[in-house]
C-alpha cells in the first residue's frame, strides 16, 4: 500500500472514531434531558400535598367513623410516603381512600 493510501485510511479511521464518539455523547444527553423532564413531569403528579386531607380505609380503621380517620398532611417524602399530623409514622398512598 502506498503511503498516500495509508494516511487517507488513516484520517477515514480517525474521523469514523470522532463521529462515533460525538454520536455517543448526543444519545447520552439527549436521554439526560428526557430524564429531567420526566422528573419534572412526576413532580407535578403527586398523590398528596401538604395540608391536604386525607382518609384512611376503613379496613384499616374498623369501628371508626369517616371524620376519626380523616388526617391533615403535614409533609411529602421524596419516597412518596406522607407524614400526617397527629399521627406517627410514615403512611403509603394505598393506605387510603381515593380521592373522590
Amino acid at each position: 500500500m502506498k503511503k498516500r493510501t495509508r494516511r487517507v485510511l488513516g484520517g477515514l479511521a480517525i474521523a469514523a472514531g470522532s463521529l462515533g464518539a460525538l454520536g455517543a455523547l448526543l444519545l447520552k444527553n439527549g436521554s439526560q434531558r428526557k430524564d429531567r423532564l420526566r422528573a419534572r413531569d412526576e413532580s407535578k403528579d403527586v398523590w398528596a400535598r401538604p395540608g391536604m386531607s386525607v382518609t384512611f380505609r376503613a379496613e384499616l380503621m374498623p369501628g371508626r367513623d369517616r371524620s376519626a380517620r380523616t388526617f391533615r398532611v403535614m409533609e411529602l417524602l421524596p419516597s412518596g410516603r406522607v407524614l400526617l399530623h397527629d399521627t406517627g409514622g410514615e403512611h403509603a398512598q394505598r393506605e387510603f381512600e381515593a380521592i373522590r
